[in-house]
C-alpha cells in the first residue's frame, strides 16, 4: 500500500535553515546540489480495492464565504517551516519513542535529511503541513488534512516522525497522535501507523521502502490518500475481496459511520490538545472550516451517507439512494452538539444550527407552520 513515483532532477530554490554546527555540502551547504530522491507531483495512486484517484486528493471548499481574516491566517501558516521546541513530540518525549538522539550523523545523513526538507518545502500538497526543528534535525512533525469525500473529511490528523541515524538504509519512524481513538485498520490507538512504504505491513516491489527513491514526501501523500480514504474497511486484510459486493459495500458503509464519529471525537482532541506548533493552526483551520463539517453532520443526520459529499456539503448524485443508520445519526446528535459548543469557543458563527429560541419578552411563541409529510 504505497505510492510508487519516479525521481525527478528537478531542483528548488527554496532555502532551508539548518543549524550552524551540522556538516554542510561543501559547495553551498543544502541539499539541492546532492542528487537525490524527489516527489514527482500529479503521481496517480492505487488503492487497496482497485480503484484509481488523484495523487493529491481534491481541495476543500468553504460553503460559506469566510471572514477574510480566518482566510488570511490560514493562508498565513506556512507549510513547511522549522522550530525549536521538541518537547511534546513522541520520539523526544522520554519513556515514549524508546529512539536515541542522533547526536553525530555521518556528512551523507546530513545532507539527505536537508534533501527531504528541500522536497517538502517545494512539493507539499496544499492539505499537508510540516514543521522540522533546528536543533534536532532527526524530529519532524506533519499535520494531514483529511481529504473531502471521505469520512476523515476536515479533520486533522498529526504525526510525529524519527529518521534513525541510518536512514535512509532504514526507513522513517512514524507514530499517529491517535488521542486513543483507532479509526482506521492502518492507524492503531497506540500511534503505530502500518504502511508498506514505512516495513510496517507487507508488501512487493515498488510498495516497499528503497533507500534510493523513497521520500518523507512519498510517506505523508501515501498516509492521506491510501489510508485516509473514502472506504477503509477494505484497508482490513482479507476484506478488499468483498469490495464491490453487496455484503462488503454494507459493511464498508457502516465501518465508514463508526470512523466518522470518531473522526469527529478526534477533532474535539485536536482542538482540546493541539501539539505544539499547531494550536494556532488548529483553532484557524476549525474557524475557516467548522461550518463545513456542521453542514455535514447535518447532512448525515438528514439521511446523507457518510462520504458522499463533495466537499460543499452536497451528497454525490451517485449515493443518493444509501442513508446513514439510525443508531448512527443518534450517535452523531451528540457529538454535533459538542462541536457547536466547541466552535462556538473559537468564534465559529454556529447560530444557524442551534434551536431557535422563544423572545423571553415575548407572551405568546409564534405559531409553527412548516409543513411535514
Amino acid at each position: 500500500m504505497i505510492i510508487c513515483e519516479k525521481a525527478s532532477s528537478d531542483k528548488s530554490n527554496h532555502s532551508v535553515s539548518h543549524p550552524s554546527d551540522w556538516p554542510k555540502h561543501p559547495k553551498s551547504g543544502l541539499a539541492e546540489d546532492v542528487p537525490g530522491p524527489s516527489h514527482q507531483p500529479g503521481t496517480s495512486t492505487v488503492l487497496p480495492w482497485g480503484c484509481t484517484t488523484p495523487g493529491r486528493p481534491r481541495k476543500h471548499k468553504e460553503i460559506k464565504t469566510v471572514d477574510n481574516k480566518i482566510d488570511e491566517k490560514y493562508k498565513a501558516f506556512k507549510q513547511f517551516d522549522t522550530v525549536t521546541d521538541h518537547s511534546d513530540h513522541y520520539y523526544s518525549m522520554s519513556g515514549k519513542g524508546n529512539v536515541p538522539e542522533v547526536k553525530k550523523p555521518s556528512k551523507d545523513w546530513v545532507r539527505r535529511i536537508q534533501h527531504e526538507w528541500k522536497v517538502l518545502e517545494k512539493d507539499l500538497p496544499g492539505t499537508i503541513f510540516v514543521r522540522v526543528y533546528e536543533d534536532r534535525m532527526e524530529l519532524l512533525r506533519a499535520v494531514i488534512v483529511g481529504p473531502a469525500g471521505t469520512p476523515y473529511h476536515d479533520g486533522l490528523f498529526f504525526f510525529d516522525v524519527y529518521f534513525p541515524s541510518q536512514y535512509p538504509k532504514k526507513p522513517p519512524l512514524v507514530n499517529y497522535r491517535s488521542g486513543g481513538l483507532r479509526l482506521n485498520p492502518n492507524l492503531y490507538d497506540s500511534g503505530k501507523v502500518c504502511l508498506s512504504l514505512l516495513n510496517t505491513w507487507s508488501g512487493h516491489g515498488c510498495e516497499k521502502w528503497n533507500p534510493s527513491n523513497s521520500t518523507m514526501l512519498q510517506v505523508l501523500v501515501s498516509i492521506q490518500a491510501l489510508v485516509l480514504n473514502a472506504k477503509p474497511y477494505f484497508n482490513e486484510p482479507g476484506y478488499a475481496a468483498s469490495a464491490n459486493t453487496p455484503q462488503g459495500e454494507k459493511m464498508s458503509m457502516a465501518y465508514n459511520e463508526s470512523t466518522f464519529l470518531l473522526s469527529c471525537r478526534t477533532m474535539l482532541y485536536s482542538l482540546r490538545n493541539p501539539p505544539k506548533h499547531f494550536e494556532d493552526f488548529a483553532r484557524v483551520h476549525f474557524c475557516k472550516y467548522g461550518r463545513n463539517i456542521l453542514v455535514g453532520c447535518k447532512a448525515y443526520m438528514n439521511g446523507a451517507q457518510v462520504g458522499c459529499l463533495a466537499g460543499n456539503g452536497v451528497q454525490d448524485v451517485d449515493e443518493g439512494d444509501k442513508s446513514c443508520s439510525a443508531n448512527f445519526k443518534g450517535s452523531l446528535k451528540t457529538l454535533f452538539d459538542e462541536l457547536i459548543k466547541e466552535f462556538t469557543r473559537i468564534g465559529v458563527h454556529c447560530h444557524e444550527f442551534q434551536p431557535q429560541r422563544v423572545n423571553p419578552g415575548s407572551t405568546r411563541a409564534k405559531a409553527d407552520t412548516t409543513l411535514r409529510l
